[in-house]
């Protein structure tokens, strides 16, 4: 798991972290810079984690968009 800031836009940076430790790490994410919304979730080219994300995020009421595949933008708690 990586965090970056990259044009005043807090990202977390999906790569490499297991299926299975995903959902905790978007959910500790998103609370621990909720300051910061807008947030971008980058899931990469995997169908199954895209997936994981948007679970997360809608059974914690997080609602988000999805620019394009494979990102993920936290919009509001």
């Amino acid at each position: 798991m990586k965090v970056f800031d990259e044009k005043g836009i807090t990202h977390l940076d999906l790569h490499g972290v297991r299926h299975l430790e995903a959902p905790d790490e978007v959910i500790d994410f998103v609370y621990q810079y909720q300051s910061k919304l807008p947030l971008i979730i980058i899931c990469g080219n995997s169908n199954r984690m895209v997936e994981i994300v948007e679970n997360s995020l809608n059974s914690n009421s997080i609602m988000f968009s999805k620019p394009r595949f494979g990102i993920i933008r936290v919009e509001k708690l």
